[in-house]
């Protein structure tokens, strides 16, 4: 186990440049101190993501009847969530979301979609809403629309779309357990067509739907080999109707441990705070002291989250800020 003392060397090894990977022993982060390895983490924090938090908001564009099985989803076909079921969402609404969102100082805004890939009519109407955004907004466009193929992602890049969302989920070892209608192999391949297409790739998973701490591990560091430079980090909110609908919450113990360790794999991602923040203390007030440099924030689909409000206040309070005055989709500092 590291000391106290260790985990500050880590931390200053790899702001100098080492990187934690595959072939590392990195069992510690399950078992080392918390509180020590959060200093560690805010250290690697301050280092590569200064005092900026990246705020991003997301809209359900399409919602409901999805084809996939995913077992934490109330938007699968396969469960009964009782959750309101819509086609692709009228384009004047979506856009005056977006300016609404851009007003209160949001630095991303994400069209989301349910199914297994946009096509036909609806993903016409997704590049339509995108390009008009393109030119009433300023606020940075993202899309989560599936496993879309190359011409898609090159059309939704001239659109103007700057960040595609497609999480992995979780581990290899683990991913058949939560959704046998697609592969992780089909995962990685959609994120490796986004980045090739020059997109910046938001991509991370859900921790506390039955894995174990080497499964975490292993999601982090899977991430840093594909040099993703946004990571959501979502708690399970177990969902009545869905096949994980019984599993116990997450303690935010494991959850803080979590985003702190993701912090010393992936030093320079922003590693963003999603689903589960209200389990965390001041709704997620430590986790931004600890490794998170990013947050969602105002209504997040199917779980409850955060007015954008609050979360200006927040930062204000710790010192923070989501304000950048050349780039309203902001990086982390390499």
């Amino acid at each position: 186990m590291l000391n106290e003392i260790n985990l500050q060397k880590l931390a200053e090894e790899i702001i100098a440049g080492r990187r934690l990977n595959r072939s590392d022993d990195l069992s510690f982060f399950i078992t080392c101190n918390l509180s020590d390895l959060q200093k560690g983490a805010h250290r690697l924090q301050e280092h590569f993501c200064g005092n900026h938090i990246d705020l991003c908001t997301i809209i359900n564009g399409r919602s409901g009847r999805c084809s996939e099985d995913c077992s934490y989803c109330a938007q699968s076909a396969c469960h009964h969530t009782g959750i309101k079921e819509y086609g692709f969402m009228d384009k004047n609404e979506i856009i005056k979301n977006a300016l609404c969102n851009e007003k209160e100082g949001v630095n991303r805004f994400a069209i989301v979609t349910s199914g297994r890939a946009l096509i036909g009519e609806d993903f016409e109407k997704a590049l339509d809403v995108y390009c008009e955004m393109k030119k009433v907004c300023r606020i940075g466009l993202c899309a989560s629309h599936g496993l879309l193929t190359a011409e898609q992602f090159h059309r939704l890049h001239e659109a103007g779309v700057s960040s595609y969302h497609h999480n992995i989920e979780t581990s290899r070892r683990f991913f058949p357990h939560i959704c046998t209608t697609h592969t992780y192999d089909d995962k990685i391949r959609t994120i490796k067509l986004a980045q090739r297409e020059g997109l910046c790739v938001c991509s991370g998973g859900i921790i506390g739907m039955g894995e174990d701490w080497s499964d975490r591990i292993d999601m982090a560091v899977s991430l840093a080999a594909l040099g993703i430079e946004s990571i959501p980090i979502n708690a399970l909110m177990p969902i009545k109707g869905t096949k994980l609908a019984d599993l116990p919450q997450l303690p935010s113990e494991d959850i803080l441990r979590t985003i702190s360790f993701f912090r010393y794999i992936n030093p320079t991602a922003n590693i963003r705070l999603a689903a589960g923040r209200k389990i965390l203390p001041q709704n997620g007030e430590s986790a931004l002291l600890s490794g998170a440099s990013a947050s969602i924030t105002g209504n997040m689909l199917t779980t409850s989250g955060t007015t954008i409000q609050e979360d200006m206040h927040m930062l204000r309070r710790l010192g923070l800020t989501n304000q950048n005055n050349t780039d309203t989709t902001a990086k982390p500092v390499r």
